[in-house]
């Protein structure tokens, strides 16, 4: 059987103060579905990395990357802007 994957990103939209913040308030409701065996990770801007991997600090919940993009800001997936 094949194990349960949850990943989100939000693009380009989230501030390094932001990520935090909405981090933390979801942490305990997902870091409860890594605990029932479901794999959840945050993909979110580079410049955000640090503080979402500090708001997961002590839980089971995965962190990822995106990329760069030209734009100032905007919905291109995985990207970051300059």
């Amino acid at each position: 059987m094949r194990k349960p994957f949850i990943a989100g990103n939000w693009k380009m939209n989230k501030t390094y103060d932001e990520a935090f913040a909405f981090v933390v308030s979801v942490r305990d409701e997902l870091d409860a579905l890594a605990q029932d065996g479901i794999d959840v990770a945050f993909c979110v801007p580079f410049i955000a990395i640090s503080a979402v991997a500090e708001a997961t600090k002590g839980t089971q919940l995965g962190v990822g990357a995106q990329n760069m993009y030209w734009e100032e800001s905007g919905a291109y997936t995985g990207e970051i802007a300059p």
